[in-house]
């Protein structure tokens, strides 16, 4: 579910506060409108966050993330610490 380019920076952006979707966006270099529409949709379907649609002119949408998605928090800072290790063994070459 978090795999591909784009899922887990954005979970990880909303999860930080971003919680508008072009706050999302600036937050993630290189990510057009059309994907991060794209992605944020799958995220909803498989319930990681939510989306809330503020009624009212204009209408404000924002994203949060479900209490589910915490589950990922631990596979999240594993794969942080991985990296880490693993670029420290590369730049000990």
């Amino acid at each position: 579910m978090i795999n591909g380019k784009w899922k887990l920076a954005i979970i990880i952006s909303i999860g930080v506060g971003n919680d508008r979707f072009t706050d999302v966006q600036e937050s993630i270099p290189g990510i057009t409108p059309k994907v991060l529409a794209k992605e944020l949709k799958e995220l909803e379907q498989h319930q990681l966050i939510k989306r809330i649609i503020k009624e009212g002119y204009p209408v404000k949408i924002s994203y949060k993330l479900e209490p589910y998605a915490d589950t990922l928090t631990p596979l999240i800072y594993a794969m942080k610490d991985w990296g880490l290790n693993h670029r420290k063994k590369i730049l000990a070459r």
